[in-house]
């Protein structure tokens, strides 16, 4: 009887032989892919803590602004912030930590969904997500759903927020 492999051919008389070059092309496949095993988990958890990381800041800065607390806010907009709304009005950071202050901008509840992140570089990510808002801004109803989009820079080890921008989701 024998069998053929890609790479020999084993005969059931030498089974001891092709037992040997078994062994030894599962050692090479072994020993070749560690490094490879161990560089994707070594970046994937440095990914994973990351993303763990934003994404308790996204939820923080939505616990806060339905307080009209702008205590995350201060901490996690980039003193060069650039804000987008969903209006296509842009805010810097101390224009937004006005309106939440002052009530201008005031969400009775913010629920966040469909969050997606990608850490592009260790110093830099994106998030974006779909939030389902009831508010008022300047006086208007903003009720309904967004997606937003957040460029998160990480300066002296703390990840912040240098740009975002919000957009309507159309009702279907």
């Amino acid at each position: 009887m024998e069998w053929t492999f890609s790479l020999f051919e084993v005969y059931t008389g030498h089974s001891l032989t092709g037992m040997k070059y078994h062994h030894l092309i599962l050692t090479l496949a072994v020993v070749l892919a560690l490094p490879t095993i161990a560089l994707a988990k070594e970046k994937g958890t440095g990914a994973t803590a990351d993303e763990a990381t934003l994404k308790k800041i996204e939820q923080e800065l939505t616990d806060t602004i339905v307080k009209s607390d702008t205590s995350a806010f201060e901490k996690y907009l980039a003193s060069d912030y650039l804000g987008i709304g969903p209006d296509g009005v842009t805010q810097n950071k101390s224009e937004l930590l006005a309106d939440i202050k002052s009530g201008t901008l005031k969400l009775e509840s913010s629920n966040l969904s469909d969050m997606k992140i990608q850490v592009a570089e260790a110093d830099m990510a994106v998030v974006v997500y779909r939030s389902d808002d009831k508010g008022t801004y300047k006086g208007k109803d903003i009720t309904g759903q967004y997606r937003w989009l957040d460029v998160f820079v990480k300066r002296d080890g703390k990840w912040q927020i240098a740009i975002d921008q919000g957009t309507p989701i159309a009702k279907q």
